[in-house]
């Protein structure tokens, strides 16, 4: 698996890997989601977004993953909510 992030245009979704302890784990987040919670245009590139908030993003696989998550992990609007 490589582990450079891309955008599958069929699924309209980031695909990346995130490292847990040591092994890739495949993960995606829809345009939309990323849109809608990071505000950005309509017409805001996913790979650029994916990479501003990057760090958000893979901890949010990585909480998921410890919850009981099987990969490949499907990031929700929810996920990357901050707890209100």
């Amino acid at each position: 698996m490589s582990d450079a992030a891309f955008f599958h245009h069929a699924s309209g979704a980031v695909r990346f890997s995130v490292s847990v302890e040591g092994q890739p784990v495949g993960a995606s987040i829809g345009s939309n989601i990323l849109r809608h919670v990071f505000r950005t245009a309509e017409d805001a590139d996913p790979l650029t977004t994916y990479g501003q908030h990057i760090e958000q993003i893979h901890a949010a696989v990585r909480h998921r993953l410890g919850n009981g998550s099987l990969e490949p992990v499907l990031l929700r609007e929810y996920d990357l909510r901050a707890p209100g």
